[in-house]
């Protein structure tokens, strides 16, 4: 595990508080120019990952290095390598956007002309020129979070941290942020994304880890992760609500797993590894049942599912080894 190419290398990482195990020995690398997605549900560990990784919280045990330094033996050397973007806009509101930017330059030890001329060009990049003499007080959130953002590409840093970055936002703030974020591994930057929005890992990462109870329980692309759930799904809507539950055991024969149902929609899914003729089968056998079939599909299981699936109630203890799905360790 880890080497040159591998920017963030995180190597059997633990941590607790008091009884409680946070992290327990979470394994994470990427590379040059990616973008990693962490996700999990609230509580799975990631926002503490993120903050050892920031050198916030020191780690109990494993070894953690970003851009070639240890957390540990070097937190100075991790901090002027990363950019680190939390849930909220942290941008001082009497500050202009401008005055907020190069604050952070001087802060990083740059001369005022250097600051000054950073925090223009990084104002023009997020479309902020217009507003730069204005408080950020008087920003829309979707501007204090492009501005926060900014603010972590002030020292050209080669690791980005984006923690939830578009938590808060509207439909068009989250996709001003995810143009940002293709733009940063256009020149190169490596990015690291916790994110609770599934459509967001789905369109950014290139590799996704997913944690829960402290233990990473899958990794992979976010197709292999689609592709873990058997690659297909199954999808019927039936002309009655009533007739649901029959019709679940009937398709239950003939996919993996247990049908899914909607009685509000008369819809009832279920997964399939054998595609066209799993629906074939399932269909004839629905006919003979006397159940009246208006609309059928089969699709790709959305990333949502596999999320649900992964960090549901299976029963799996957190100390189980993670299936590895492929992608990037």
């Amino acid at each position: 595990m880890g080497g040159d190419d591998h920017v963030i290398d995180v190597e059997g990482l633990t941590k607790s508080f008091g009884g409680h195990r946070a992290l327990r020995g979470i394994d994470l690398t990427v590379p040059r120019g990616h973008v990693l997605g962490l996700l999990g549900p609230n509580g799975a560990g990631k926002t503490t990952t993120v903050r050892v990784l920031t050198t916030l919280l020191r780690p109990d045990g494993g070894r953690v290095r970003v851009a070639g330094h240890d957390v540990l033996s070097d937190p100075g050397a991790v901090r002027r390598s990363i950019g680190l973007s939390g849930q909220y806009a942290a941008v001082d509101e009497k500050l202009t956007g401008f005055e907020n930017l190069r604050m952070v330059g001087r802060l990083y030890g740059m001369n005022r002309a250097q600051a000054a001329e950073r925090a223009r060009a990084l104002l023009r990049r997020f479309r902020l020129s217009d507003v730069s003499d204005q408080r950020a007080g008087a920003y829309s959130g979707g501007m204090r979070r492009r501005l926060d953002l900014a603010g972590a590409l002030v020292a050209r840093p080669e690791v980005v941290v984006l923690d939830e970055p578009t938590t808060g936002l509207d439909p068009r703030g989250r996709m001003d942020t995810w143009e940002i974020v293709s733009t940063l591994v256009e020149d190169g930057t490596t990015v690291l994304l916790t994110t609770q929005y599934l459509e967001e890992a789905d369109r950014l990462s290139d590799t996704i880890v997913v944690i829960d109870q402290g233990s990473v329980i899958a990794r992979g692309s976010a197709d292999a992760l689609k592709e873990h759930m058997g690659g297909a799904r199954m999808d019927f809507v039936l002309a009655e609500a009533a007739d649901l539950e029959a019709a679940a055991g009937i398709v239950a024969d003939h996919g993996h797993g247990r049908p899914e149902i909607d009685a509000g929609a008369r819809t009832l899914s279920v997964g399939t590894s054998e595609g066209q003729s799993a629906m074939t089968r399932a269909l004839a056998a629905l006919e003979r049942g006397g159940i009246s079939v208006v609309e059928v599909a089969l699709r790709r299981p959305t990333l949502d599912e596999v999320f649900l699936e992964l960090t549901g109630q299976d029963g799996r203890p957190a100390d189980v080894p993670a299936p590895q799905v492929g992608g990037v360790r």
